[in-house]
């Protein structure tokens, strides 16, 4: 990953690396590593990752339905 710093804008650099770091997933991945989950937990959470990207997936359907976005 790279990142031009451009006259001198390290404020502008920085924002956009991190803003890439978050669009791959980096630091949630990190989130996730600062401690042992048990795997009855991991399959929890994963549940309910699966289930708020259904409702969002729903909520952007109906939305596209009546031409909002």
């Amino acid at each position: 990953m790279e990142v031009k710093v451009i006259n001198n804008q390290i404020e502008s650099a920085m924002q956009k690396l991190k803003r890439q770091l978050i669009r791959e997933g980096l630091f949630k991945d990190l989130k996730k590593r600062r401690y042992y989950a048990k795997p009855s937990v991991k399959a929890k959470l994963k549940r309910e990752e699966a289930e708020k990207a259904k409702h969002k997936d729903r909520k952007r359907a109906v939305a596209r339905g009546k031409n909002i976005l």
